[in-house]
């Protein structure tokens, strides 16, 4: 299920329409979004590495994480970073995000800002400006390409770090200005939902057509969290947790989808959701007095059934019944009553209307007398 979120996200969106967008959600329970991030920023990053995209390179906006440490990610993939600025670039909101290190520097009270990384990167010194946030993004964009119409990929690490200097308005507008601009070919970022009120985490979850939300193994017991049965189901949260993800479809339909993922020490391993799992989740279903689903011998009884236009396929004229009978049918129908009024000596009961007062039968077209 990851691997095909990721390969959504690696198709990108169709001419005409808006990208797929990812929201990635977590909690203090469950505290791996971040490694869920990385594991998204890998996969991609090697689809366009290779060159197995419709992506020239992804804008990565650092605002939780300094450059360096994707460096570092990227070298822990293989990636030779000499080659880097071909197809990944940084929006540094990290090291100064309101431009107060670089008036200290300008007034001699620092000497400089620390060194950045070998990455491609530019600095962003005011993250209040959505407008010039967004203007940054489209412009390192357009440098993947010669002619500067290629399409890439924009990774947010923290929306919740956007949210800290403004309003849900803003940010959820340049989310989606960036999902209706042409070049931009997907998007995905990471949200820390218990942040925030429940309106701005669903105002971010409207913008995006895809959510995954990182959901712990275990619940801890609420007013025990101090013992060593709530300590140890804590400490196996940080190893294991529950992907659960939420499609839009195109045509208005929502999918469900689940699967486990294990911590380790290469990355993310993602797996299906174990037996246990799924007898709980039958269980959770609630009891009524009809079957919801059919049992083997209903399935085949009902694969036996002859539907009334189904071809059966005795070597006759396939005929299909509109509801209306044809003319030849009509005309023999019509000649076999005849023959059957000649041959029997039975009465024949014919009506006529008394007057003109009485109400016209149905077949009558009871406008008939007006002027149209």
């Amino acid at each position: 299920m990851a691997e095909w979120i990721c390969r959504t996200l690696r198709d990108g969106g169709l001419e005409g329409e808006h990208a797929p967008a990812l929201t990635i959600n977590d909690t203090i329970s469950c505290p791996l979004g971040a490694l869920v991030f990385d594991h998204v920023l890998s996969q991609l990053s090697a689809f366009i590495y290779s060159q197995k995209s419709n992506s020239k390179g992804i804008v990565l906006v650092a605002l939780s994480r300094s450059p360096s440490y994707y460096e570092q990610l990227l070298k822990s993939r293989g990636y030779d970073l000499a080659s880097s600025s071909t197809w990944f670039k940084v929006l540094d909101c990290y090291a100064d995000p309101l431009g107060w290190k670089s008036k200290l520097v300008q007034t001699g009270s620092i000497r400089d800002l620390p060194p950045r990384s070998s990455l491609t990167v530019n600095l962003c010194k005011n993250v209040k400006d959505l407008d010039g946030l967004l203007s940054s993004i489209l412009e390192l964009g357009k440098e993947f390409s010669a002619d500067g119409k290629g399409r890439f990929v924009v990774a947010i690490d923290s929306v919740s770090e956007m949210l800290r200097h403004t309003s849900v308005s803003p940010v959820a507008a340049i989310l989606s200005n960036l999902r209706s601009h042409d070049q931009v070919s997907s998007l995905f970022w990471l949200l820390h939902s218990d942040l925030h009120d429940s309106q701005a985490t669903a105002a971010l979850e409207y913008t995006s057509s895809m959510k995954a939300t990182i959901e712990p193994m275990f619940q801890l017991v609420d007013g025990q969290r101090g013992n060593a049965e709530n300590l140890s189901l804590a400490e196996q949260n940080l190893r294991r947790g529950k992907f659960c993800v939420r499609v839009k479809r195109r045509n208005g339909r929502v999918r469900l989808m689940f699967e486990e993922f294990h911590v380790e020490k290469a990355g993310i391993r993602f797996t299906p959701v174990s037996s246990e799992d799924e007898i709980t989740a039958q269980s959770l279903v609630p009891k009524v007095q009809f079957n919801l689903q059919l049992s083997e011998k209903e399935r085949n009884d009902r694969a036996k059934v002859v539907l009334p236009f189904e071809h059966q396929g005795n070597g006759k004229t396939i005929q299909i019944y509109d509801g209306r009978k044809s003319l030849n049918e009509g005309k023999a129908e019509m000649q076999h009553t005849s023959a059957e009024k000649a041959n029997s000596s039975k009465g024949e009961i014919i009506y006529f209307r008394d007057s003109d007062d009485e109400m016209p039968d149905s077949d009558e077209d009871p406008d008939d007398d007006l002027d149209i």
